[in-house]
């Protein structure tokens, strides 16, 4: 063999053809993966980090709603990496008010550790039949001339290979490469995605001497600084998820120290151990408007879904990849893999929470309008029971004696209170608009015309530069 052939044969991609290529094993990549491969098809799971580090992620390790997750890894699975199931509640400090407040959670809530909870949910698609390649790098995505997605171009522990598929879902995450290889002037997929409808994350699990007193709870804290917030998670009683979420735009190590000097402050942390210092990106945005492209799907957070106040998203990416996995597995069964096909997975998304966090991105935008001092006093004079209820539904009803006990106990913060009842309205009008979501891609740029017609609306309102 001569040098050039063996070159050639050195370089040349080995081929697979699953069914279906979802890139990503989090939790909307082993969900859609799991959900199609019960039906008997074959499913690749393909994952940049190795086989020991794969669903190691930074995260706040709370979970919301577990009483009702996709059947298709049982939740029976998951419990082993539950490991505070007493946590019922928020407590929201507000240091400028001197004061802490109170918010109940609805629904069933849960701290986890979010590593084991990852190895689990790769187990229970592992049960189901779905093939793991750890240590791949997705590098491109083919497509063919008429633009259906076909398959992806990766990379396996230096070697290249190819997978050609009918399906490709992209679970890869905050900011997705793939989204960056695909040509989606044909489809639409939403392409109005700015680093600055993000956030970074930064956790480290903190090991204390003795139990804390808010061990039932989910703490939060402004930042010295308004763009962002600390949290304190309490994964047992003396293990505790300490972290903080800042917007993109923002310097990162500045709001780092803030936690560094929080935690240094506080006397609960006095002598602690700290270890598995991680960071991450994570959406701040609406859901996007469609998620679907011939041949190809986008899920979790690489298709925003996650609640942009909380920046909570495990839930959301669960059900994000079980109603894709459904809409790929009647392509799949009839042939059919154009967007009309695919348009229900948006549907879906859009009535169970994206409407939803689409109106709660409102308060995003007018948090950036308001002085931090000003929003602090109002959210201290509020009921935590409408907070509550406004950071999980996206609307809350602000009646006459709410709004005369506010008044009371604001002064000096009247003109923050006028501006979030107008803001709250803004918020009803568009999530109103959401639950009309169109049932066919057809439909689509003029629902896009009237939402954004409502957002100048949002923009006005508030003062707040102009989001999307």
């Amino acid at each position: 063999m001569s040098t050039q052939e063996q070159s050639a044969a050195t370089t040349a991609s080995e081929t697979r053809s699953p069914d279906v290529v979802v890139v990503g094993a989090g939790t909307a990549g082993c969900y859609a993966a799991a959900t199609v491969a019960r039906e008997g098809y074959d499913v690749v799971i393909l994952e940049r980090k190795s086989e020991e580090e794969a669903g190691h992620i930074a995260c706040g390790d709370a979970l919301k709603g577990a009483d009702a997750f996709p059947e298709a890894i049982p939740k029976s699975k998951l419990e082993p990496a539950f490991t505070n199931t007493g946590v019922d509640h928020g407590r929201f400090e507000i240091p400028q008010e001197d004061t802490v407040l109170e918010i109940p959670v609805p629904g069933e809530l849960a701290v986890i550790d979010r590593w084991e909870y990852g190895r689990r949910i790769i187990d229970g698609a592992e049960d189901t039949g779905v093939e793991f390649k750890y240590d791949t790098v997705v590098k491109t995505v083919t497509q063919a001339d008429d633009g259906r997605v076909t398959g992806v171009e990766a990379i396996r522990k230096g070697d290249p290979i190819s997978y050609e598929a009918d399906i490709v879902i992209d679970a890869a995450g905050s900011l997705s490469v793939l989204q960056d290889h695909v040509d989606f002037s044909e489809s639409t997929f939403d392409t109005n995605v700015n680093y600055s409808h993000f956030c970074s994350a930064y956790r480290e699990i903190v090991h204390v001497e003795e139990p804390v007193e808010w061990h039932d709870a989910l703490v939060f804290k402004p930042t010295e600084r308004a763009a962002g917030y600390l949290w304190y998670f309490p994964r047992t009683d003396t293990e505790i998820n300490a972290g903080l979420g800042f917007q993109m735009t923002e310097e990162p190590m500045h709001l780092v120290d803030d936690l560094k000097r929080d935690l240094e402050n506080r006397p609960e942390f006095e002598g602690a151990k700290v270890e598995d210092k991680l960071g991450a990106a994570l959406p701040t945005r609406r859901p996007y408007d469609s998620a679907v492209h011939p041949g190809y799907m986008a899920v979790g957070d690489a298709a925003g879904h996650v609640n942009p106040t909380t920046g909570g998203g495990i839930a959301g990416a669960a059900y994000g990849g079980k109603y894709a996995a459904d809409q790929a597995i009647e392509a799949l069964e009839t042939g059919d893999y154009s967007e009309a096909t695919f348009w229900k997975y948006n549907e879906r998304v859009m009535d169970h929470f994206g409407a939803r966090y689409a109106a709660l991105d409102v308060y995003n935008i007018l948090s950036t309008a308001v002085d931090v001092d000003d929003l602090m006093g109002l959210l201290a004079a509020m009921p935590g029971d409408k907070l509550a209820e406004a950071l999980y539904s996206g609307s809350t009803d602000i009646g006459l004696k709410l709004k005369l006990e506010a008044l009371l106990k604001s002064r000096g913060h009247w003109g923050t209170i006028w501006n979030l009842y107008q803001t709250k309205r803004c918020a009803d009008d568009l999530l109103a608009h959401y639950e009309q979501y169109p049932t066919s891609p057809a439909g689509l740029s003029g629902w896009q015309d009237r939402r954004d017609q409502l957002m100048e609306q949002v923009y006005e309102t508030t003062g707040a530069e102009p989001k999307y």
